[in-house]
């Protein structure tokens, strides 16, 4: 257990999850009491039938009872109207039915609340989670944790838990009325309490194990046709069917498997109980006609008694199936503690919100995202991006470019010793996250689009902006023509994840995204990449009419694209390697140049102003 844990054990996690259902948890518990002694009651009416109103015995009754059967006349008036006792059964039975009803009503309600106020719960930890937490766990594991296992947990508290405190109310009640009737033979029947128990546990540790394998390999199953569905494109496109139905085939044979197993556990487990059970009611059956014989109890307690027994065997034998139950439950417990154990983001003592205004400075930033060991992805980088210029960034693929990005937007932070960045002089770790990201711009490689309408993709980062402005942003990104050959324009539904959208069309929608922010900084990060050359100009052309005022930072392996930059920086392997204007860079002969050449063997990328 970790000291910094929210939820330790458990417990604190049921505790926390039923704070605003326990109520009705506590409603449906005291109504199933209630329940159970109402069922109670009447194999003790039938006894007293049988031998005092049929038979001649005197009431062998509990103490209270015994004024209720007083002022209700007493056993003659019973004997003279005997259909009376069958009105009070009935009456009892109904109480029972209206006890029950509203058990199962407050229990459903639980439910609801329970699995409304746990989702909240998880859905607002994760958006919380650091940027680094989604990289390192598959996103249909998640989804598993937060439906299969949430119902799990779900399932223990309305049924396993209620039942279980419901079990030890009508044991420890039917063992008092049978000790009334015959302490010998409810000390026979206690005998076989332990060995059940026994058994249970000892297929408890079995099954648990079972399960959580189960879920794990749940987890991956769901992992891997989460990531089919979402890739169905590329998929098909490199013929990959095969390959990728056979890879879901192993896993969900192996799923299979361990539920065949866990199954075959579990029918042991019931079927040891079951016999443990049966036998117990055989013995009782032999044991009470052999008291019944020599006069040791009556006709009418024997039938009671072996009413009561059956009520106990009931609870005992169910314990078992409430014990998987709970094995199960265990597993989802920690899995769902696993997320909201998750440290959430967190700012140091002192940030604020802060207008991002000024030179953003790069100050030996050193950064990797492994471990101590590993090389770094940044090494020792700094430098100066002016407030208010367009700085292209040029690099090879994993030398660095969008990691600068994702520190600038501090969906990672440096490391102590890692250097720091800088805007306006202020350090960005005194700024507050949410501050951060509302003022900069970011434009991936690869937006992500929802399954709405393209007018709401476009408004999504500006509920209230206007049809105008949308309509402008639209035309800034190029995207205006592209909406008109739509037959429902704005209206028209891109699917999930922009699915019926090109990869140019994807970016551009990104691109209106941003520009409807109005941010002072803007990132486009290789965004222009599916873009035609004519069309990157056009977008360019727009942008820099738009954001005199904006600090605009291009990430691109497009020379074109950022040639008409204030100022680029090269990178290799983590490192700043050429700083300085298209003209600059390429008259130095280094790795720009040799870039542009492979770009434009005829030279017509020598000069920005070509």
């Amino acid at each position: 257990m970790k000291q910094n844990e929210l939820y330790p054990n458990h417990a604190s996690l049921l505790l926390a999850l039923v704070r605003g259902s326990k109520r009705f948890f506590i409603a449906s518990i005291l109504f199933a009491w209630c329940t159970t002694l109402l069922d109670l009651i009447n194999p003790r009416i039938i006894s007293y039938t049988v031998d005092s109103v049929i038979g001649d015995a005197a009431p062998d009754l509990p103490f209270y009872i015994r004024p209720i059967l007083d002022f209700l006349g007493g056993t003659k008036t019973f004997r003279a109207h005997i259909g009376y006792i069958g009105l009070i059964i009935i009456a009892v039975a109904v109480l029972a039915l209206l006890s029950r009803y509203v058990f199962r009503m407050m229990n459903a309600r639980g439910q609801e609340v329970l699995l409304k106020s746990t989702r909240d719960l998880l859905y607002q930890h994760i958006l919380s989670l650091p940027f680094s937490w989604f990289n390192q766990n598959h996103t249909g594991d998640i989804i598993q944790r937060c439906t299969s296992d949430v119902d799990m947990i779900r399932a223990f508290l309305s049924e396993q838990l209620t039942a279980l405190v419901r079990m030890a109310v009508q044991i420890l009640l039917s063992l008092l009325f049978m000790i009334s009737i015959s302490p010998k033979m409810t000390l026979f029947v206690a005998l076989f309490i332990p060995v059940i128990v026994a058994s249970s546990y000892f297929f408890h540790t079995r099954i648990e194990k079972s399960f959580r394998k189960v879920d794990e390999t749940e987890g991956e199953l769901s992992a891997v046709a989460q990531e089919n569905l979402t890739g169905v494109r590329v998929v098909r496109a490199f013929g990959r069917e095969t390959y990728e139905r056979e890879r879901f085939e192993k896993k969900n044979e192996e799923y299979t498997g361990l539920w065949d197993y866990l199954m075959r556990l579990l029918s042991a487990f019931w079927a040891t109980g079951d016999a443990i059970s049966g036998l117990q009611m055989l013995m009782v059956l032999m044991t009470g006609a052999h008291f019944c014989l020599n006069g040791e109890i009556s006709i009418g307690n024997f039938i009671a008694f072996l009413s009561y027994s059956a009520m106990l065997m009931g609870p005992v034998r169910q314990l078992g199936r409430v014990i998987s139950g709970m094995s199960r439950a265990g597993v989802s417990i920690d899995r769902i503690r696993y997320i909201l154990n998750s440290a959430s983001e967190q700012e140091i003592p002192g940030a604020e919100e802060a207008d991002l205004a000024g030179d953003i400075v790069f100050d030996h930033v050193t950064f990797r995202y492994g471990q101590e060991e590993d090389a770094p992805i940044l090494d020792d980088v700094s430098f100066t991006l002016r407030e208010g210029k367009v700085t292209g960034i040029l690099g090879s693929t994993g030398s660095g470019k969008s990691t600068l990005m994702y520190l600038l937007c501090r969906l990672y932070d440096l490391p102590e010793g890692g250097g720091r960045i800088t805007i306006g002089g202020r350090d960005l770790k005194t700024v507050t996250r949410r501050s951060v990201r509302e003022q900069i711009g970011f434009v991936l490689q690869e937006p992500f689009l929802f399954s709405k309408t393209l007018g709401e993709n476009i408004a999504i980062t500006n509920k209230d902006a206007s049809e105008e402005e949308i309509r402008d942003a639209t035309r800034t990104a190029a995207l205006d023509e592209t909406v008109m050959h739509f037959t429902k324009g704005y209206e028209t539904f891109v699917g999930e994840r922009g699915v019926t959208l090109s990869g140019g069309q994807k970016q551009r929608t990104a691109i209106a995204q941003t520009i409807l922010r109005n941010t002072p900084i803007t990132i486009l990060d290789d965004s222009l990449s599916a873009v035609d050359a004519e069309t990157d100009s056009r977008i360019r052309r727009e942008l820099n009419r738009r954001e005199t005022n904006s600090t605009r930072i291009l990430i691109s392996h497009r020379i074109t694209t950022l040639m008409q930059a204030d100022h680029i920086i090269v990178l290799d392997k983590g490192r700043v390697v050429e700083e300085g204007s298209h003209d600059e860079l390429y008259a130095l002969g280094g790795l720009y140049r040799r870039i542009c050449d492979m770009q434009s063997p005829e030279g017509a990328l020598r000069s920005a102003h070509v």
